[in-house]
């Protein structure tokens, strides 16, 4: 993968003036710029560096690795068709939810996406922050609240459901209208019979059972059964079997692309989760929510939820660090537990920012066409931020009319 800035003609007067330096040089920078201007020791700076570009590094790779083999896999059958495109829509956002992570989700699906690309990746970003057992379940739990009346598992997926749809719809219309030809251009159709459909399509079945069979059943006890039931090993099969469809001269060709393009986004996360990590340690973040009851607070958790989305970069990262602010707000107030448990989830959505690995994964996929990063932060960045308000005006429209 290139550097795109290095491919066309500089116009901004800002960028006349800088370096012409790789983002992700930039990023490293930064990062120890951060740090020693706020007063961290030497020792403290390196050792939050590592810490922050480490923190996922191996995760990644076993996300990665295997859904660029089965992208590169699925290449070769030329899979990219309007049946196939919005099967691959259609199944985003439970995709996103099942694997616990949108990066995956996307990665495994969009070589059948075609044209519907920002459609799915809009899709997973929602189903993975709204929809049980993902981002609810998770959030929930960090706040402990799991299984109080009125947050039960039924609750939780019957709100995600009822919130998924128009912020769904919200995201994908905002791609369509900024994105539309980036979309389009995509992939080439095809004229795919059933039958060649369904083989192709195989991988994801696969995985898709193996996953209902990890989320029906209890630990088996034994590791490699319990390892290829959870998203990542359910992953990896796929591509196996995606894998041994391929023709066997083309395979290595198949492991080299994964390779390469694993090895470049693994830079690029790592510099930005450093950077969020060094950040993070720097500011104070759990003064910000004012105590109270019903929209002022459900708003305020919202807004601290986004700050820590846009200082963390990782969705995870932020269910992770919100839950110990926001936990003790959420008991101390009256505010519907449930809705506490979304309006957390929503603000995790703005913004997919060059610090997110997401944002790197859909930008050197779907808008691999653009020039320049801007464009792309206000189409997946504007996307998401659409989405969370869009999400957020439905909740609060639910608890002023359902208190």
């Amino acid at each position: 993968m290139t550097d795109m800035s290095s491919a066309y003609p500089e116009t901004s007067s800002l960028k006349r003036h800088l370096p012409d330096l790789p983002l992700v040089i930039w990023m490293v920078l930064l990062t120890l710029a951060l740090g020693l201007a706020g007063g961290l020791g030497a020792d403290e700076v390196v050792g939050g560096f590592n810490m922050g570009f480490g923190r996922a590094l191996g995760e990644f790779t076993l996300i990665l690795l295997p859904s660029f083999t089965l992208a590169a896999a699925l290449s070769n059958r030329n899979v990219a068709s309007e049946a196939a495109g919005r099967t691959a829509a259609l199944a985003s956002p439970v995709a996103g939810a099942g694997m616990i992570c949108p990066d995956t989700a996307y990665a495994a699906l969009s070589p059948a996406a075609g044209r519907y690309k920002l459609d799915m990746a809009f899709g997973a970003y929602a189903g993975f922050k709204l929809l049980y057992p993902a981002g609810p379940l998770i959030v929930a739990a960090g706040l402990g609240v799991t299984g109080t009346t009125g947050v039960e598992p039924a609750m939780l997926l019957l709100c995600g459901v009822l919130l998924t749809l128009p912020v769904w719809a919200a995201g994908a219309l905002w791609g369509r209208m900024l994105g539309g030809s980036g979309a389009a251009a995509s992939g080439a159709e095809t004229a795919n019979g059933n039958g060649h459909l369904l083989i192709t399509f195989a991988p994801f079945v696969v995985m898709a059972t193996l996953l209902v069979l990890g989320g029906s059943v209890e630990d088996t006890g034994i590791g490699m059964v319990d390892f290829f039931l959870a998203p990542k090993g359910a992953l990896i099969l796929a591509a196996v079997l995606a894998l041994l469809q391929t023709p066997s001269d083309k395979r290595r060709d198949c492991l080299d692309s994964a390779v390469r393009r694993t090895g470049s986004l693994l830079l690029v996360i790592g510099a930005a989760s450093a950077f969020g990590a060094v950040l993070t340690g720097m500011l104070a973040l759990d003064r910000l929510v004012p105590h109270g009851s019903g929209t002022l607070t459900l708003i305020a958790l919202f807004a601290l939820t986004v700050v820590f989305k846009l200082v963390q970069g990782s969705s995870m990262a932020t269910f992770a660090a919100i839950a110990p602010v926001a936990a003790p707000i959420v008991m101390a107030s009256n505010v519907s537990e449930i809705a506490a448990v979304f309006a957390i989830c929503l603000g995790s959505f703005a913004a997919i920012l060059p610090n997110d690995s997401y944002y790197w994964l859909v930008r050197r996929d779907v808008l691999q066409h653009e020039e320049g990063e801007g464009q792309a932060v206000r189409i997946l960045s504007g996307g998401a931020t659409v989405q969370a308000l869009v999400g957020m005006v439905f909740l609060l429209a639910a608890v002023t009319l359902w208190p």
